[in-house]
C-alpha cells in the first residue's frame, strides 16, 4: 500500500479493535489521544504512509539488540507509539531552489513537499515499560537510515542516566547481527590514512555514537537549557523529565533549536513525578488542553498511561492501564510487591502510586501521610484563647503566622495566614500559580505590592486580622532568622509575657515534631485551609542517628513555613500552659 488519506494504521487498527472487544482496558487519557488519531484518519489532508512504519520495524527487528545482547522483538506498544511518530505525512508547497543544468545561476521554482506530521511525541508510562530501549530504537533508526548529517542528543537528569539510551545501540554495534550493522562495523577505527573501504563506517567513540558515512553524531547531554539551547537536533530524546526535581522546561528549550532543521523529532519520555509544581506540571496542564480539544496541534503525540483512580489499584486486570506492557517486560508480581509495600510503608507510598501507577499524590511526604493532610470540615475559633507561631525566615518571599487553638478534647484547632510580595505572586509558574490562587482565594494567603515584605505593613495586616477574627493570643513562638523588627513592635505593643525565641535545629524541634506527628495521626490538628494541607503535603524531616528529627525544606519552592509556625505555635503553647488554665 501506498500513501493513503482514508486507510485505517495497521497497529493501531489492531490496538483499536483489542480495546472495543474489552480485551485492553485502556484509561481516560488514551481514550482521548485514539480519538485524536481517528480525527486524522478522517482528515482528507493528513495520509498515512505504512511503508515507514514497516521500514523502523524491520531495521530495529533485523539490527537492533537489548541491552544485554539478545535480538530485539519490537512490543506491540512499540509498534503502536512508533506507527504515530513514522506513520502521519502531510503536503505543503514550498519554493524550492533549481539551478540550472547548462550554466551557473538557478531559479526558484514552487514544488510540493512531503513532510512528517509529528514532531514531538510524550509518553508517560509506568517503571518497567522498556521507555530507554524504544528511545534507543528511533535514535538508532534516524542516525543510520537518514542519509542527512544529523545532530542527535539523547538528555536525562544525570548524564549516567542518558547512557541508558546509549547503551542498547553500542551492544548492537559490538555484536552486528544484521547485514547492514555487518557492513557499517566492517574494518578498523585505527585505520585513517588506508582505503576509506577498511574503516569502521558506525563506531561508538568518545563523543557518542558516530557515522562515518553522514558525518551524523548522536550524543549526550546535560539536562540545563544552558547546554540545550540553540542546538540545531534533528532527533533528541528527553528520558524522565517528570521524575528528578527539574525546574526548567528542557523540551521547549531543545524545541527551539530543533525548529531550524526540517522534519525535526523530540521524544519525551517519563515515569509520573512526585514533584509537584515544577515544569512538568505545566507541561502536563497544556497535554491535557491538547487531548481534550480545546488546544488543536496535530504535531504533538500523546501517549499518557495512569490508572484512572486509586481503587483500580486493588485490580490487577486495570494494572495494564498505567503500563502496557506488564507481564513483558517488568512482572504481575513485580506490581504486587509495589502494592502489599505501599500498604506497609506510608512513607514509600506516594512514590509507588506515582511511579508505578501514574497517580501523582499531592502529598509527597516522608513525615504526614496523605491521609493526616485532608482537610477538615470549615470551623471557626472565635474568641477562643491561641498560641501564635511565626516563620519569616523567607523575609522577601513568604511570611507564616500560624494560630493553635487548644480545645477541650485534646484536639487542637489550626488557622494560618501567609503573606507574599506581588513580585513572588507574578514570577511563578503556570501549576504554581493556579494553586496559589486557591490560597488567595481560601483567604489564607495575602499577596503585598512590592518587591520585598515590610514586615510593619506585615504586622498591621496580621493586628488587624486577629482583632477581626476575635482571636485571644496568650502567647507568641517565632525563628529568630530576620524576625527581630515584627517582635519588637508586638512586644511594645503587647507585653513580653508569653514571647518564646524557638530556634531551628534537631535539639529543638525533634520532640515537637513527634508530638506533632501523633495528633495528626489521630486527627486531632483540626484544619480547614488547603494552604495548611499544601505545607505538610511538603514537609520532610531529616532524621540523625539518634532519631533526632528536623524540619529539612528539600526545595526552595516546596513551602512549609505554616508547619513551621505551627511548631513554634505548639513550642510556645507548652511553655505557657498555665496561660490558657
Amino acid at each position: 500500500m501506498s500513501l493513503s488519506n482514508t486507510a485505517v494504521p495497521i497497529y493501531y487498527g489492531m490496538f483499536r479493535d483489542a480495546v472495543i472487544r474489552g480485551e485492553i482496558p485502556v484509561n481516560r487519557e488514551i481514550s482521548l489521544e485514539m480519538n485524536r488519531i481517528d480525527d486524522l484518519i478522517a482528515n482528507p489532508g493528513v495520509f498515512y504512509d505504512d511503508q515507514a512504519v514497516e521500514g523502523w520495524i524491520r531495521f530495529c527487528e533485523n539490527e537492533l539488540t537489548t541491552t544485554d545482547g539478545a535480538d530485539l522483538n519490537l512490543l506491540d506498544s512499540f509498534k503502536l507509539w512508533g506507527e504515530e511518530v513514522f506513520g502521519w505525512y502531510y503536503f505543503v508547497e514550498r519554493s524550492i531552489y533549481e539551478p540550472y543544468t547548462d550554466g551557473p545561476g538557478g531559479h526558484y521554482v514552487n514544488k510540493v513537499v512531503k513532510k512528517r506530521l509529528v514532531n514531538k511525541q510524550y509518553l508517560i508510562v509506568g517503571r518497567g515499560a522498556a521507555k530507554s530501549i524504544y528511545d534507543s530504537c528511533i535514535q538508532a533508526y534516524m542516525e543510520i537510515v537518514d542519509v542527512t548529517t544529523t545532530h542527535q542528543i539523547t538528555t536525562a537528569p544525570t548524564m549516567k542516566q542518558a547512557e541508558e539510551v546509549m547503551s542498547p545501540i553500542r551492544t548492537a554495534i559490538t555484536r552486528a547481527r544484521g547485514p547492514l550493522f555487518k557492513f557499517l562495523t566492517e574494518g578498523s577505527l585505527q585505520n585513517t590514512t588506508g582505503s576509506k573501504a577498511k574503516r569502521m563506517k558506525l563506531a561508538s567513540t568518545k563523543k557518542g555514537i558516530e557515522n562515518f558515512l553522514t558525518g551524523s553524531l548522536l550524543e549526550i547531554r546535560p539536562m540545563s537549557i544552558s547546554k540545550l539551547q540553540g542546538l540545531r537536533v534533528k532527533i533528541a530524546t528527553v528520558d524522565e523529565w517528570l521524575s528528578g526535581d527539574v525546574r526548567e522546561d528542557v523540551i521547549g528549550a531543545i524545541e527551539q533549536g530543533a525548529s531550524k532543521v526540517d522534519d525535526y523529532l523530540i521524544i519525551a519520555t517519563s515515569s509520573e513525578g512526585t514533584v509537584r509544581n515544577g515544569s512538568g506540571d505545566t507541561i502536563k496542564m497544556e497535554l491535557s488542553d491538547i487531548l481534550k480539544g480545546d488546544y488543536p496541534n496535530p504535531h504533538v503525540s500523546i501517549w499518557w498511561y495512569k490508572l484512572d483512580s486509586v481503587d483500580e489499584i486493588a485490580d490487577p486486570d486495570m494494572w495494564i492501564k498505567a503500563n502496557p506492557n506488564i507481564g513483558k517486560t517488568v512482572t504481575y508480581e513485580t506490581y504486587q510487591l509495589e502494592v502489599e509495600r505501599a500498604e506497609k510503608a506510608p512513607a514509600a507510598r506516594n512514590d509507588i502510586l506515582a511511579k508505578r501507577f501514574g497517580l501523582p499524590m499531592e502529598g509527597y511526604t516522608y513525615f504526614f501521610t496523605y491521609e493526616e493532610t485532608l482537610p477538615h470540615r470549615r470551623k471557626n475559633f472565635w474568641q477562643l484563647p491561641c498560641a501564635m507561631g511565626a516563620d519569616l525566615s523567607q523575609g522577601d518571599d513568604f511570611c507564616a503566622f500560624t494560630f493553635l487553638f487548644p480545645l477541650s478534647n485534646g484536639c487542637f484547632g489550626v488557622k494560618t495566614r501567609n503573606y507574599i510580595s506581588s513580585l513572588t505572586l507574578m514570577k511563578l509558574p503556570a501549576a504554581m500559580r493556579i494553586k496559589y490562587d486557591q490560597f488567595m482565594a481560601e483567604g489564607s494567603l495575602i499577596v503585598l505590592e512590592g518587591a520585598v515584605l515590610d514586615m510593619i505593613e506585615v504586622y498591621e495586616d496580621l493586628d488587624a486580622y486577629i482583632c477581626e477574627s476575635g482571636y485571644d493570643v496568650r502567647c507568641f513562638g517565632y525563628d529568630p532568622y530576620n524576625a527581630k523588627d515584627f517582635v519588637e513592635r508586638w512586644t511594645s505593643e503587647n507585653g513580653p509575657f508569653g514571647i518564646e525565641k524557638v530556634i531551628q535545629g534537631a535539639k529543638t524541634e525533634s520532640v515537637p515534631l513527634g508530638e506533632l506527628k501523633k495528633l495528626s495521626e489521630e486527627r486531632m490538628l483540626i484544619f480547614d485551609e488547603e494552604l495548611m494541607t499544601f505545607a505538610m503535603g511538603n514537609c520532610i524531616t531529616l532524621e540523625d542517628t539518634n532519631g533526632n528529627r528536623k524540619l529539612f525544606k528539600k526545595r526552595y519552592e516546596q513551602k512549609i513555613d505554616a508547619v513551621a509556625a505551627m511548631m513554634d505555635a505548639y513550642v510556645a503553647y507548652k511553655l505557657n500552659r498555665d496561660a490558657f488554665e
